[in-house]
């Protein structure tokens, strides 16, 4: 099948059995896999099914309930396929192609399964998955194949509708840009803000069904640049039509409509998954990041001593070292840890000299003797590197505590607001530099946090911080001297106050990030974070309703606090469990872990912490766990297949599983109006 930018998106799907979809396919979307994951799974158990000389009653009716089960699923899927078709005309021909085929294959299925009836279903005279195993690859390849190719034109379709949607935005935005009067900007902007919503609608989902979870952090930043920048666009579009001579007022409205245009760009970027020109992403790296990859290959050298050159690790160090530079060049670095860095630096050199010697040694003469000092080498450099990693983590966790302490209080931004209603240009010049010099304190924390973020969503996070505070410093100045040149103006001061409050926003967002990063140090946390970012309902924004905050009573805070901690508890019972396993890519244990995740963002929920705001988020965090665990539940039931479980434990927990999970499905998704409804629901 022919790709495209559009099709980059698809889906690539094998299993043990030597099954496998559309070869160069991956699956980047959860639905896809949620659709692929379950019928590789029925498929496989059919192919795997041992070949016994007596076969059971209850052998043979499992059997053919599995081919019933595949046929009906590839029914329902391909009805559903043949509707996207008949509203896609440009696709309804391979559309049609692809669900005949899987339909053809899903009754071949059927077909060769239909045993438990038969007296002899190995005898020749029957074609069956006994006397024809050939016949059911063969189908199910085809099968594979096909619903493959229906997913990728749906999911085509999908991003189609993105592209259009940020089509419609650029147009109505360039028609926005030219207005000059305030009648026809108004009625733009209506049809405008409808399309942010119908862009929000279709990214949103789109990002919530992203698996990779680099891509989703860098979809939350877009959209949140996005959403906050809609309601500066208003207000700063307004100044400038009021004021239509003010430099400062164009310059500020310009900057917006830039920032807007690139975050549409990069929106565009992530979901056909291409970079403009070919180019491609070069994220930088954290100093963090690299003493985890310098430390995989120092300890691989216990299991091999030639697999890597000297050269290659000296390089790597030579590299964590210039980024330590970052912390021991900075001037908001303290004396001290800029002292402890020095000296770290210098002993991790030491360190990797010794563990040279030694491995050269070693690989010229194995003796037990030499075994032991590599040991001893690899645990004192890896330990040097341990030293190195909570020193950056300190120095950045430390300027970021106090920094965010002294600028809580927003003097800047008061006296400009003060200074720009009373016309002092000259105090809006000085106040402008403080805010200039505090950018510059932020920025740079953004940049040192980076450093020691731990995730990459986390990194990603702490970049999309220092472009804010970046971008949004010089916006701030420009509001202030437009108010300060038009003192009297209502709209020059609304739109300065819009500014302020997305700076007070973005600092708001770095304590949450601290506290998430320093969770990822300590271990409280793994890699996986749940959301990054999730629209946040606030006093400007234009395209969602304020929600009013509910104030419980302390009985009621109480039994949540109890519940939260309940589920705390639970979290790390779980970890706990998938720790032991050595496996830690098998998917039981990753679904187990995506569960333990998100039910930790529910338990901070409790506590007033982490990025869950609302009992929206709440509500919509709790569908997503529902379906992980339906998820779980399916790798359960593929488990129990292969270890033919006599006493049927595994198979009665997870239809347990699937049945509370639909349960909170179900719960979570119910109306709840008013307070006690609402507290009931959470």
């Amino acid at each position: 099948m022919a790709t495209s930018p559009c099709s980059s998106s698809g889906v690539s799907s094998s299993s043990s059995s030597g099954l496998g979809a559309d070869a160069g396919l991956e699956i980047r979307t959860r639905s896809v896999e949620q659709t692929l994951v379950p019928l590789v799974s029925q498929i496989t158990t059919l192919i795997n099914h041992k070949d016994k000389p007596k076969r059971s009653d209850k052998t043979l009716q499992a059997i053919q309930r599995v081919g019933q089960a595949v046929n009906l699923a590839v029914g329902r899927f391909v009805t559903v396929g043949e509707a996207i078709a008949n509203e896609n005309r440009e696709l309804k021909e391979e559309m049609s192609v692809a669900c005949i085929e899987a339909r053809r294959a899903g009754e071949t299925i059927a077909q060769l399964t239909d045993v438990a009836s038969l007296d002899h279903p190995e005898s020749d005279s029957h074609i069956t998955i006994f006397t024809d195993k050939t016949g059911v690859v063969k189908a199910a390849r085809l099968l594979l194949s096909s619903v493959t190719k229906v997913l990728v034109l749906a999911d085509r379709i999908v991003i189609k509708q993105i592209i259009t949607s940020r089509n419609k935005v650029l147009a109505t935005m360039d028609q926005l840009e030219k207005v000059s009067s305030f009648q026809e900007f108004v009625q733009i902007f209506s049809q405008f803000g409808n399309e942010m919503v119908e862009f929000a609608h279709l990214t949103g989902d789109r990002q919530n069904d992203l698996k990779d979870e680099k891509k989703k952090a860098r979809m939350a930043a877009s959209r949140a640049v996005l959403e906050k920048c809609t309601m500066m666009l208003l207000t700063a579009s307004k100044t400038c039509l009021r004021h239509p001579d003010c430099e400062s007022a164009r310059v500020n409205k310009d900057g917006v409509f830039h920032r807007m245009r690139l975050a549409l760009e990069q929106v565009i970027e992530i979901v056909t998954d291409s970079r403009p020109n070919g180019e491609n992403e070069m994220a930088p790296i954290s100093i963090y990041s690299g003493i985890r990859e310098f430390k995989n290959k120092v300890e691989g050298l216990r299991e091999n001593l030639y697999f890597l050159s000297k050269e290659n690790l000296s390089t790597m160090l030579e590299v964590i070292l210039e980024h330590t530079e970052d912390f021991t060049d900075s001037a908001y670095t303290s004396h001290e840890h800029r002292e402890h860095i020095l000296e770290l630096s210098k002993q991790a050199k030491m360190e990797l000299e010794q563990l040279v010697s030694v491995w050269m040694q070693a690989q010229n003469q194995k003796t037990k003797d030499l075994m032991e000092d590599l040991e001893v080498a690899i645990l004192k450099t890896c330990q040097c590197m341990n030293d190195l990693k909570r020193e950056v983590h300190s120095a950045a966790t430390s300027l970021a505590a106090d920094l965010l302490k002294y600028h809580t209080d927003h003097m800047v931004l008061k006296a400009l607001k003060i200074t720009g209603v009373e016309g002092n240009l000259e105090a809006v010049a000085e106040y402008t530099c403080k805010l200039s010099e505090q950018k510059e304190q932020l920025v740079e924390m953004c940049r040192l946090l980076r450093h020691v973020s731990g995730t990459e969503p986390l990194e990603i996070t702490c970049i999309h911080a220092e472009d804010t505070f970046q971008v949004t410093g010089p916006q701030i100045i420009s509001a202030a001297e437009t108010l300060a040149l038009h003192p009297s103006s209502k709209i020059a001061k609304e739109n300065l106050e819009v500014f302020c409050e997305a700076w007070e926003s973005q600092l708001s967002d770095m304590s949450l990030l601290l506290r998430e990063i320093n969770d990822v140090f300590e271990g409280r946390r793994g890699e996986k974070r749940v959301y990054l970012s999730l629209p946040r309902p606030g006093k400007h924004n234009a395209n969602l309703k304020a929600l009013k905050p509910v104030k419980l009573d302390t009985e009621e805070q109480a039994k949540i606090a109890k519940l939260g901690l309940e589920l705390h508890l639970l979290t790390s019972d779980v970890d706990s469990e998938t720790e032991k396993w050595e496996d830690q890519d098998n998917e039981i244990v990753q679904h187990g872990q995506g569960m333990s995740s998100m039910a930790y963002s529910m338990y901070l929920f409790t506590r007033g912490e982490g990025l869950l705001k609302t009992t929206q988020d709440l509500f919509h965090q709790a569908e997503i766990f529902a379906t992980e665990g339906t998820k779980l539940a399916s790798a359960l039931h593929a488990l129990s297949d292969q270890v033919h479980d006599d006493t049927p434990l595994l198979l009665l927990e997870a239809e347990k599983l699937i049945s509370v999970c639909k349960q909170l499905q179900i719960t979570a998704k119910a109306s709840a109006q008013g307070k006690s409804a609402t507290f009931t629901k959470v």
